[in-house]
């Protein structure tokens, strides 16, 4: 089973950026999907971001649309979440996780269909 390390995660002011990285070991990501979750403190898990194996568009969720992408490099078995404007409303643990099933693109954001996760990093959005 592939294991996750995410990092990146810090402090910015509003309308900053951050770059989070998720670097695998014990496999190579290119069969894998790869989701980004978040979770802020007394809310659920959400997916903002996923890349698959197959070859179509990276999926973003409609909170983080047009301000984060997603990539991957397969060099350096990382996949990659850039985070642009960031506001307030994205203050949360995000956490990258994998799996080597296939996802339909309705399951993409369902945090169950990941097999496994890394242990998070935060990510504080203030002034």
């Amino acid at each position: 089973q592939v294991q996750l390390v995410e990092s990146g995660g810090g402090l910015v002011h509003p309308g900053g950026s951050l770059r989070l990285s998720c670097t695998a070991s014990g496999s190579t990501l290119d069969s894998y999907y790869i989701g980004w979750f978040r979770q802020a403190p007394g809310k659920q898990r959400e997916g903002v971001s996923c890349i698959t194996t197959a070859d179509y568009e990276p999926r973003y969720s409609d909170t983080v649309k047009e301000r984060f992408t997603i990539s991957r490099d397969n060099s350096k078995n990382t996949v990659y979440l850039q985070m642009n404007s960031l506001k307030p409303e994205d203050t949360a643990v995000y956490y990258c996780a994998a799996t080597d099933s296939v996802v339909t693109i309705g399951e993409i954001f369902t945090a169950q269909r990941y097999d496994s996760w890394g242990q998070g990093t935060q990510v504080t959005v203030s002034s």
